[in-house]
């Protein structure tokens, strides 16, 4: 169905003959309709296929009328459409009285008869009504898409891990096997592959562990993780891993099993001739021992030599596998992150403007507000998901850490309560560090938070600032850092915990009292500011966390220099690049509604064309990424044909390059409308003034 806007709620009316076109048409209008009369049947089929959202159509207007032109756009329609038609009849539609109708609703689908003559609020209320069935058929539509949308990112996902997908039914235990699923366990592709295929195909040494786990996982609910063999018909042994939740249904019953599998041969393989290694290494140490007393004491040495030289490597491959993981779950992290941006973007946008034409409800307007706190704390979180994954927009400068920390005291004291002692220790003539106030500011306010929930009774914090020269690159690698240390007497934390606690989404606390994503924020921040953040910790002994921030080359900054849009602004035609429809549509809202004339692009290749098309632009907002061009990309090749267009980069993350884009106007995803006012009306006066100039 094509059609956009007001397009897609029109009524078209067919009743050439007499006065019923002319009546309908004022009724449907008066409502507050948008009304096009048509005045033949092929007028009719051409705008149905412009957009309309109902259709009121006089019978005699198509009796005897070849109506294969209707019913071909009616059959047409996509399984989300069922077109409305109001069918005006001096005969009513029941069979009896008017066989003809019968025919036509069979023809027509959607069909509501309305006798004539009618009532007037008949008219409107069954109009009303179709309308409201259509626009419940464009939300279903929305829905479809971005469930569409949605499976073709999982496959893509899957694809890229080259990852199997699985689902089971319990009921029939019948499995439904991807080709990847299906090549993992020697199955053929194209071919079906059952239950009992996946069964055999299991080693037979392991056959009767898989199917018990299986078993055990439908019987409790519990999730399944196995690695086994697999052999496959051409006799070669492969090692897969299989992982699966359980779904219920309605009734609370376990249904399916839906899963993932994976190959991991490779890795299995390099593990077991690690063993056989080990292995080797014990008998050399057995044969070694057996040496005559001449040579004991050099066994002896080779054999600690020896040990040393695999605690070493096994030390350095488990610090690379946990700083691939720490990588790997960041750019995850950070591209979710941006995902979540852009919805609560889209939220965000169309909450507010919504707020502006509600009515003076009181509830209404208290669920809105709920609606609006919980974007919010979305946007919020999702800020710390970028933070950890080192993907955040940062606004560093030089800042005196002394100063910074003792304005913090007050907040940080009312934070903390009467039972814990606040002490700071800060050194004299400390350097400026390059850092982002604000952020800074809450990394330190988080430390303390988690220092306070550590002393359930009450103790002692300590904040130290101080310089420190490192040479010989540890902790961190040469150069001067300023170094503040968050010191507590808590409860401390053991080994295990101490290795997992910068992990995000890990926390030891209570269910629903932390999102785990405190220390993996601080982590992030401080390495993207190009410094080391550590941890050091002891049961009953408390926890120390030291951030070393990089001394700035400038003088700290004593006053804030705060921006303002420079009063109201002059209505101006903006260009809006995105290809989230949803972004979009929200932002082309809200600038609307404040009063500018917007253009919408959905790729940047779209925004070209309109700008090389002589079309008057005042200013160009585009997102960073996008398919095919990024909003960087697209600004350098609309420079040189518009040196003096300005240019807002909206963006969920810092993912732009370095160096000349380092001062480009930018506006953080999600941005409330105020913001976009502000900046909008900041480079829109920023022309007018070097226009005047």
């Amino acid at each position: 169905m094509s059609g956009s806007g007001r397009y897609s709620e029109r009524a078209l009316i067919l009743a050439p003959v007499g006065r019923d076109h002319a009546v309908a048409a004022k009724l449907l209008t008066d409502a507050g309709f948008l009304v096009f009369v048509c005045p033949d049947l092929a007028v009719l089929c051409h705008e149905l296929a412009r957009g309309a959202g109902v259709a009121v159509i006089a019978d005699e207007a198509i009796a005897g009328a070849d109506l294969r032109p209707l019913a071909d756009f009616l059959n047409g329609q996509p399984p989300w459409s069922d077109f409305p038609i109001v069918l005006m009849t001096h005969r009513g539609g029941g069979a009896e009285r008017n066989p003809t109708a019968v025919k036509l609703a069979a023809a027509l689908g959607n069909v509501t008869f309305l006798e004539r003559p009618f009532h007037p609020t008949t008219m409107i209320s069954v109009a009303r009504s179709a309308i409201r069935g259509r626009l419940r058929q464009y939300e279903a539509r929305s829905h479809l898409n971005e469930l569409t949308e949605s499976e073709e990112r999982l496959q893509t996902a899957l694809k890229a891990g080259n990852l199997g997908s699985w689902t089971l039914d319990i009921g029939t235990m019948t499995l439904h096997a991807s080709e990847a699923f299906r090549h993992h366990f020697g199955g053929l592709s194209g071919k079906e592959f059952l239950f009992d295929d996946f069964r055999k195909s299991v080693h037979p040494d392991e056959r009767h562990h898989v199917t018990g786990a299986i078993g055990l996982a439908i019987e409790t609910g519990s999730d399944l993780a196995l690695e086994h063999r697999t052999v496959w018909p051409d006799g070669s042994v492969h090692w897969i891993d299989i992982r699966a939740r359980a779904t219920r249904n309605e009734s609370g019953k376990i249904s399916q099993l839906v899963g993932v599998s994976s190959d991991i041969t490779e890795r299995k393989t390099s593990e077991l001739e690690r063993e056989r290694l080990l292995a080797e290494l014990a008998e050399e140490r057995t044969a070694l021992s057996e040496l005559t007393a001449t040579l004991e004491q050099r066994v002896q040495e080779r054999t600690r030599e020896l040990v040393a030289e695999v605690a070493a490597r096994e030390h350095a491959q488990k610090q690379l596998l946990q700083s691939q993981k720490m990588e790997s779950i960041g750019q995850l992290t950070g591209g979710v992150a941006h995902d979540f941006n852009n919805l609560l973007m889209a939220v965000m946008g169309n909450l507010e403007l919504l707020a502006k034409r509600i009515p003076d409800d009181a509830r209404m307007r208290r669920l809105l507000d709920g609606a609006m706190q919980g974007a919010r704390r979305g946007a919020s979180l999702t800020q710390r998901m970028l933070a950890f994954s080192r993907q955040q927009d940062l606004k560093t400068s030089s800042i005196d850490m002394a100063q910074l920390v003792l304005g913090m005291r007050d907040l940080l004291e009312r934070s903390l309560g009467p039972r814990f002692d606040l002490r700071l220790r800060l050194a004299d003539r400390l350097p400026a560090a390059q850092v982002d106030a604000n952020q800074i500011e809450l990394a330190i306010l988080n430390l303390a938070i988690n220092s306070r929930d550590a002393m359930p009774n009450g103790g002692q914090i300590a904040i130290d600032v101080s310089m420190r020269d490192v040479k010989g690159g540890k902790p961190v690698r040469d150069g001067r850092y300023v170094l503040v240390q968050v010191e507590d007497t808590g409860t401390g934390m053991d080994a295990e915990t101490l290795n997992k606690s910068i992990e995000p989404f890990f926390s030891t606390k209570p269910l629903g009292k932390g999102t785990g994503l405190g220390l993996s924020m601080v982590h992030g921040l401080v390495v993207q500011l190009g410094g080391h953040f550590e941890l050091a910790s002891e049961v009953g002994k408390g926890t120390t966390a030291c951030l070393w921030l990089p001394v700035a080359n400038e003088l700290p900054t004593t006053e804030k220099i705060e921006i303002s849009a420079g009063g109201d602004t002059m209505a101006a035609t903006i260009l809006v690049v995105d290809d989230d429809p949803l972004i979009a549509m929200s932002t082309v809202d809200m600038l609307e509604d404040l009063g500018h004339k917007v253009i919408e692009a959905n790729s940047a290749k779209q925004a070209l064309e309109i700008l090389q098309s002589g079309q008057s632009i005042d200013l160009l907002m585009t997102d960073q990424a996008m398919p095919g061009m990024t909003g960087t990309e697209l600004i350098e090749m609309v420079r040189p044909q518009h040196p003096d267009l300005p240019v807002l980069l909206a963006t969920g993350y810092a993912d732009l390059p370095a160096g000349k884009w380092a001062n480009l106007p930018r506006l953080a995803k999600p941005y409330q409308q105020a913001q976009l006012e502000a900046e909008v009306g900041r480079l829109l006066s920023g022309r007018a003034a070097a226009k005047a100039s």
